[in-house]
């Protein structure tokens, strides 16, 4: 059989509300779901895993329905889900009593309980949450059933609160897959037997790297995985060097060609590295050409000639303060504390001049 094996979808989450380009999340979140059920339906796949979050909180009645129809769209392709914990099951959850297409199986219990597949002689075992958080090691605990040749674990958890689990443990119990969904990240804890699909699409900033999902064969031989790239963004963590030389102009240049680079469609957490001129006062604010820089954490220091400082300075504070640092290598802790030390005190001169 061929399977495809998502997690963390998020449907209905906006990152980085406020951004231009929030509202343009949300939806690319729901394409990105589209063009994977339009993949199952191009590669005709067997199943559909969905490792928990398919929604970023309670799904409401049309967005049940406009999945359920998506799902309705690939018949050939058997789908099976679980509630994550963002997506968790509350009382009044249109999840408990929703009627899915006759290809769409959603284990509702939140205890491990599975479902089988005659079809391809399997069964899928898994969970649902009921809570935000549960810190039972629920995967710890299953006995596969001898009624299929196959057997898939669902399983979205993974970190002290939410269904902690260590993975030679559940590898000991004897599944051909375990699908993971809950860390962002993608992940193999088994090469072929164990795998995080990471998010869908990257929800924040942190969910930085390429995302995506798990293709993957499961046949008399074994399983066999592969990730595919797939999110229409990614977020970038990139360091900007700067030199002495670098004017406002120089850095903002600069950094409109590293973004063309690495992608002008990512969105970026910006860190300035390096030594810059004393002079020369940045304004981050203008930095944001193609509108999608998140953050930008200015970590330059001034390059001040502190021999020339000292001799000037010989018998006040600063130059006292100058000459306690003499030795101080670059790039040490003490050279860190000259650096902020010497840029206070010219503040401070500067405000009571």
């Amino acid at each position: 059989m061929r399977f495809i094996h998502i997690a963390d979808v998020h449907l209905g989450a906006s990152p980085d509300a406020g951004k231009k380009y929030s509202e343009k999340r949300k939806n690319e979140i729901w394409d990105s779901f589209r063009k994977v059920i339009e993949v199952c339906r191009r590669e005709e796949t067997d199943l559909l895993l969905i490792a928990g979050d398919l929604f970023h909180r309670q799904p409401l009645l049309r967005e049940l329905k406009e999945v359920d129809a998506m799902f309705g769209s690939i018949p050939h392709t058997q789908v099976v889900l679980v509630a994550g914990n963002h997506d968790y099951i509350k009382k009044q959850s249109y999840y408990r009593n929703y009627t899915w297409n006759q290809n769409v199986y959603m284990i509702l219990s939140d205890e491990v309980s599975c479902i089988q597949l005659p079809t391809m002689n399997l069964a899928v075992y898994g969970c649902s949450y009921y809570e935000k958080e549960n810190q039972e090691s629920l995967y710890e605990q299953i006995e596969l059933k001898d009624i299929c040749r196959y057997h898939i674990l669902l399983a979205h958890g993974g970190d002290a609160s939410h269904l902690p689990f260590r993975k030679t443990v559940v590898d000991e119990i004897g599944f051909d897959y375990v699908a993971l969904g809950h860390i962002h990240k993608p992940e193999v804890l088994i090469p072929n037997r164990m795998a995080y699909a990471g998010a869908l699409e990257p929800i924040d900033r942190n969910d930085i790297g390429a995302h995506g999902f798990v293709r993957g064969i499961l046949d008399p031989s074994g399983c066999r995985i592969s990730f595919v790239e797939h999110a229409e963004r990614e977020y970038v963590h990139l360091d900007v060097p700067v030199d002495e030389k670098m004017t406002g102009y120089d850095l903002h240049t600069r950094i409109d060609e590293l973004i063309g680079q690495r992608g002008v469609q990512n969105m970026y957490c910006l860190s300035l590295e390096g030594r810059r001129d004393p002079d020369v006062a940045f304004d981050l604010s203008q930095i944001d050409t193609f509108g999608n820089v998140l953050e930008i954490a200015d970590h330059t220091r001034p390059a001040y000639d502190y021999e020339k400082l000292l001799g000037r300075n010989q018998e006040n504070l600063l130059g006292r303060y100058i000459a306690s640092f003499e030795g101080a290598e670059a790039n040490s802790t003490e050279y860190a504390a000259l650096c902020e030390g010497v840029q206070a005190l010219l503040d401070t001169r500067r405000e009571q001049a």
